[in-house]
């Protein structure tokens, strides 16, 4: 099975920044598309993030020119460069496939508050 195991995460003031990372446990990541969701209590997960095995990003309406993705192939890790953080980022983060997903990982709790 692959692991996925996110780490990063914190305790924030609105405006602050947080680096994410995710590492898989799976051979040939450079095959693969990535992605970040993230999923608040009472709230449905949503992908907030991705970034296509050639490189192409594209961001939900709501992080778009905050939040950064980029992966690291030769480490099987995927980063999430947050900035400007506001408390409705609050949530659970984690990283999956955009489809064909892999089980999912613990997440890593981004908690942004004054």
């Amino acid at each position: 099975q692959v692991q996925l195991v996110e780490s990063g995460g914190g305790l924030v003031q609105p405006g602050g920044s947080l680096r994410l990372s995710c590492a898989a446990s799976v051979s040939i990541f450079s095959r693969y598309a990535m992605a970040w969701y993230r999923q608040a209590p009472g709230k449905q997960r949503e992908l907030v993030a991705r970034i296509t095995t050639g490189g192409t990003t594209n961001y939900a309406d709501s992080v778009k020119g905050r939040f950064t993705i980029s992966r690291d192939n030769a480490k099987n890790a995927v980063y999430l460069q947050m900035n400007s953080l506001k408390p409705e980022d609050t949530a659970v983060y984690y990283c999956n496939r955009p489809h064909l997903l892999w089980d999912w990982g613990q997440g890593t709790q981004v908690t942004v508050s004054s």
